[in-house]
């Protein structure tokens, strides 16, 4: 296929509100949940400065938006990750309610096993119904097992099955050094991650931005159909302790240790840090706000592609009612990078050749960025607006306007 080529060469002196070039496109917002691509993969391991220490076995931080590393320790060492396999759950219910296989208002009736988990648990009334929205919020609140197992066998049929698709899903998102053997993260064998790719975990989880209305909870009351109530209280004691941080999944058994993945949010920058194996439980929230404070003293996330405003290169449409179309970047994109370091930006955009009819929001092309010569992104450029097959009339006309120009 034929296509078009413009490429802007920027230098960015980031963070710091100094250009070197123009992007072109104007600038409107994105959502949380828009599709983000990996930036491609830079191996880190132990760039934090040495008088920062991390005390637990592992640890990894990352930005949120391009899932560039930042920290690494011990990032890829299979471990046993506890409760932290809940992240998996959570994925696939808000895939399967994205789905339209699954309502959030919809009542789940709860079985005898479920209701019988041990460890951490809302207490479910066997046979009773609860709604999705609130077994969703006691797993992330409160941790419960019986609200995974109740929800994996809504969406699947049983936990086993369930499981099965954890692991497909895992691999789907890159995290290929993680196994599941169950909805809940109780111990049995094998189950193991790793620090990476519970960080990729929790990336693919915080796209879905019905997520944070659940994680920022800190306390409250889970209802039960008879009448009672539980009181439910965030395991996560950043949410409310540490400033920007709105969501993450804490785990323990003997096995794991103290482990937390954990997500803030200050200004643009989004981070997410995880722990696995700390001695404690003051350990693992220590050493998450170590990580949090360095990568907000440190880095930066600069826009330079906004979502949904048409740039300043039209697509010529080939027999079309219209001869060309605006187009618009599908949603946002950053550049993630230590304060006051000046990468090399390019952007290049890629037009298809068109042919009508064109739909509006149909893919026509591509932005593609670049930092320091690696591809770190690539946007979808859709059209604006409807473009209808000229018919012998218009064709006529144009080549009436032709001659005349002659």
């Amino acid at each position: 296929m034929k296509k078009t080529k413009i490429a802007a060469f920027l230098a960015v002196g980031l963070c710091l509100g100094m250009v070197g070039g123009q992007i072109q496109e104007k600038h409107a917002a994105a959502h949380v949940n828009d599709k983000y691509i990996a930036a491609k993969a830079i191996e880190t391991s132990n760039t934090l400065p040495t008088d920062l220490k991390i005390r637990a076995k592992s640890a990894y931080l990352m930005d949120f938006y391009s899932g560039t590393p930042v920290y690494s320790q011990n990032e890829k060492e299979h471990l046993p990750i506890a409760s932290m396999c809940k992240i998996m759950t959570l994925i696939l219910t808000f895939d399967a309610i994205h789905a339209g296989t699954l309502e959030i208002d919809e009542e789940v009736i709860v079985s005898e096993k479920a209701a019988s988990m041990g460890g951490s648990q809302v207490f479910l009334e066997a046979n009773a119904k609860y709604k999705v929205r609130e077994l969703i919020k006691s797993i992330v609140v409160c941790s419960a097992n019986d609200s995974c197992v109740a929800l994996a066998e809504r969406i699947c049929g049983s936990e086993s099955v369930f499981t099965d698709k954890m692991n497909q899903k895992a691999k789907e998102i890159g995290a290929n050094d993680t196994l599941f053997a169950n909805c809940t993260g109780l111990p049995k064998e094998p189950q193991y991650s790793c620090a990476k790719d519970v960080g990729i975990m929790l990336k693919e989880l915080l796209k879905n931005e019905e997520y944070f209305q659940f994680g920022k909870v800190w306390m409250d009351k889970f209802a039960h159909p008879e009448g009672r109530y539980t009181e439910i209280t965030n395991t996560n004691k950043l949410v409310r302790f540490y400033e920007g941080c709105d969501g993450g999944k804490t785990g323990f058994t003997n096995q794991a240790g103290f482990c937390l993945a954990a997500t803030a949010k200050r200004g643009d920058l989004r981070v997410i840090s995880v722990i696995i194996g700390a001695e404690n439980s003051v350990n693992r929230f220590e050493d998450t706000k170590t990580l949090f404070n360095y990568a907000f003293a440190n880095y930066c996330l600069t826009p330079i592609v906004e979502a949904n405003v048409v740039i300043d290169k039209q697509l010529y449409v080939n027999g079309g009612k219209e001869k060309a179309i605006n187009v618009y970047p599908e949603r946002n994109a950053y550049i993630f990078s230590k304060r006051g370091e000046k990468p090399i930006v390019t952007i290049e955009t890629v037009l298809e050749k068109a042919t009508a009819p064109i739909k509006k929001g149909t893919k026509v092309g591509e932005i593609q960025i670049f930092k320091d010569g690696v591809e770190i992104d690539r946007i979808n450029l859709l059209a604006e607006k409807d473009i209808s097959k000229a018919n012998f009339f218009d064709r006529l006309q144009d080549v009436a306007q032709d001659w005349n120009k002659r």
